[in-house]
């Protein structure tokens, strides 16, 4: 081959290897932003794409560092100015290794337990590359426990333990002669890259108009004597959906509830709800698109989905529909005395509590509820839901639903039972919303009462009740309750 060949040849190859690295910048996807969110026991990394791309992510010690090797992507934004403090990184290096391979290190103060994933676009995010760091003191798992064997009687107000089952009470018997605060959990929607609905002019995000209130409503509970009030989230990060009522439980909560500000299809929609639980469909249509939108959450911030695993699902069917149906009563009855309150300082949706599939109110053993403040979707109530007055208003109205239930339903072994027991509080009629399942039979049975005193109390022609009716019980079967 002739000299003029060989260097037409070389150079051939020169610009095809220039062409394939081209094509190879052009298809690399961009980190066009960094996004970080720091909870109680990890850190979150949220890594914004132009497009998908390849990751691992190992961990090296001496120093303690994190490396993240991403195929398919440039940088394209600074890292520079992420806030790190109070998280376990010291400080963020970038190498690009080649035309498409990015490589990330994240020096660290403290060895950390790492777990990774991609999110695809959905309506709020395009392409996202999300590293978790989990503390290792709360990542390390705990020893199995023994069995938690339920030793009160099942009641609205004393939950069935389901021993092996995910979700059953591991809170302690009741102590006779006890006094313990009645526990709140208070769970403030959303967080962190999940912002939630987005008022007019998207400049109210949901995330904070919650967080606002949920704290106003933990002081205000505070003040209440007998009663504690537990924040579920403190701060501007994402915890799933499920997590939440597991914060919930290890805090011993005997109520939960989430506080919410959607927004709807209509920008004309307006009004308060208060939502529990249905495992049969949703009561309204409007219902059933709050819980989709909801319990979309969880794809926002990439948490899986919990299953029984190992356990007998027709045993732990059973026993969490029994106990299921006890929350659900509950939650209905706590449910309805805060929508009145609630309708005394704003406009109401519905004057009853709906219900639907919420996956957050998914707890067996802990009366759960969903209140939607507002629809922050509508110019009025978004201006409403961002003044600190409204929010006491709003704090003050569901403190005094909940206060109301529990002096009717104190949980055995509290402060306000012992009151009760004292002739401290008014010993008025107890009240019974109605779920599925439910008959007038069972329900006298439960509360103790003949079903010819329950017919007489709530003028009764025949046994035949609805589910969502509401009934009195008689005053005189209350001296035989717990």
């Amino acid at each position: 081959m002739g000299k003029a060949m060989r260097m037409r040849a070389l150079l051939g190859s020169v610009g095809l290897m220039l062409a394939t690295l081209a094509a190879d910048v052009l298809a690399a996807s961009e980190i066009r932003s960094v996004r970080l969110w720091r909870a109680p026991d990890n850190t979150r990394l949220v890594f914004d794409l132009s497009g998908p791309v390849q990751h691992s992510v190992f961990t090296l010690a001496a120093p303690n560092r994190i490396v993240i090797d991403v195929s398919g992507a440039q940088l394209s934004t600074k890292l520079d100015q992420l806030s790190l403090g109070n998280t376990p990184i010291t400080g963020i290096r970038s190498a690009q290794r080649s035309a498409s391979d990015l490589r990330l290190v994240l020096d660290l103060s403290a060895m950390v337990t790492p777990k990774s994933f991609t999110l695809a676009p959905n309506q709020q995010y395009g392409h996202r590359l999300v590293v978790d760091l989990f503390d290792q003191e709360s990542a390390a798992p705990s020893a199995p426990q023994a069995p938690q064997v339920a030793q009160t009687p099942a009641s609205a107000t004393a939950p069935v333990q389901v021993a092996g089952v995910p979700g059953a009470s591991t809170t302690l018997p009741p102590v006779a002669g006890g006094n313990r605060d009645i526990v709140i959990a208070i769970d403030a929607g959303h967080g962190g890259e999940d912002p939630g609905a987005l008022g007019p002019g998207r400049k109210l995000y949901e995330k904070n108009v919650t967080l606002a209130i949920a704290k106003e409503l933990q002081r205000q509970i505070n003040g209440q004597k007998g009663f504690r009030g537990e924040l579920v989230r403190t701060g501007d990060y994402f915890i799933p959906l499920r997590k939440r009522t597991e914060i919930a439980r290890k805090k011993g909560a005997d109520l939960f509830v989430s506080i919410h500000a959607d927004a709807a299809p209509r920008a004309a929609a307006f009004g308060a709800s208060v939502y529990a639980l249905s495992d049969r469909g949703a009561t309204s249509e409007t219902a059933r698109w709050l819980a989709d939108a909801e319990n979309q959450s969880d794809l926002i911030g990439g948490a899986g989905s919990v299953s029984l695993d190992d356990k007998d699902r027709v045993l732990a069917g059973v026993l969490l529909d029994l106990s299921m149906t006890a929350t659900l009563s509950s939650s209905l009855n706590v449910g309805q005395k805060v929508l009145s309150q609630m309708g005394g300082i704003t406009p109401l949706h519905k004057r009853r509590v709906e219900q639907a599939g919420f996956m957050v109110l998914k707890s067996p053993d802990i009366p759960s509820i969903l209140v939607e403040t507002g629809f922050i979707s509508n110019p009025n109530e978004a201006n409403k839901l961002s003044t600190v007055a409204h929010q006491q208003a709003l704090a003050r109205s569901i403190t005094t639903g909940v206060r109301q239930f529990f002096e009717q339903n104190p949980p055995p072994g509290t402060y306000i039972a012992q009151l009760r027991d004292q002739g401290k509080i008014a010993m008025g009629p107890r009240e019974h919303v109605v779920s599925s399942g439910e008959s007038l039979a069972l329900i006298a049975q439960r509360y103790q009462v003949s079903l010819s005193a329950l017919r007489s109390a709530n003028a009764l022609r025949s046994d035949v009740i609805k589910v969502g009716q509401t009934l009195s019980i008689p005053a005189t079967a209350l001296a035989a309750q717990p």
